[in-house]
């Protein structure tokens, strides 16, 4: 389906807005920043929709432009969150996309969502002719890794309502965002409880 001017409009307004990160770094030329800007393709996701399914093997790496994706796994039938990307995070497959291993987990759009989005391919292009930015997007990874591990081990050393007040102080905008069973999920409770949670923090 052909884009609608308003589309066209979208998408060139969110390359400039990415155009002016590149800026931002003072490192690139005017024609180099417009050549990067061709191997990046910026797609929109309806709610509801999903970007990876189990089984899957990725072949891209997403950032998020505007909206919010939930990650989740389904054990024994039941759906597990894990975690909720939203505005200026990255979603990267790191074992699907470099040895091509089926994902494990679904990623699903919780809002009407859009993306920036480049392929496998491209991304090897664009580090080769910019290896500034291959540098960048490891330092990038490795620092979204170590607040992984911080938020696992906060997750295995708290219990749900010193979660739920984590989720408070760190993430607030979630609870506005977020069905609630979502949220509950991603605490490790049922609604039910995380309903109790909020009632005791409320009284208090």
């Amino acid at each position: 389906m052909a884009n609608t001017p308003d589309k066209i409009a979208y998408i060139n307004s969110v390359k400039n807005d990415i155009r002016k990160c590149f800026i931002a770094l003072g490192s690139f030329k005017a024609e180099e920043v417009e050549a990067a800007l061709e191997l990046i393709a910026i797609k929109t996701y309806k709610k509801g929709e999903h970007l990876l399914r189990e089984g899957d093997i990725s072949a891209k790496s997403c950032a998020i432009v505007s909206g919010c994706v939930r990650q989740y796994y389904i054990v024994d039938g039941e759906e597990k969150t894990t975690f909720f990307y939203t505005e200026g995070q990255s979603i990267f497959s790191p074992n699907s996309s470099s040895e091509r291993i089926p994902a494990k987990y679904y990623l699903s759009c919780v809002e009407h969502t859009t993306l920036s989005i480049i392929t496998l391919q491209n991304q090897k292009e664009l580090y080769q002719r910019f290896p500034m930015l291959e540098s960048m997007s490891r330092m990038s990874l490795q620092e979204e890794l170590n607040n992984y591990q911080e938020m696992l081990a906060t997750y295995i050393t708290t219990n749900p309502e010193e979660r739920y007040l984590n989720l408070l102080k760190h993430r607030p905008e979630l609870l506005h965002r977020v069905p609630q069973y979502q949220l509950a999920s991603y605490l490790g409770v049922t609604p039910e409880s995380l309903s109790r949670i909020r009632k005791r923090i409320f009284l208090k």
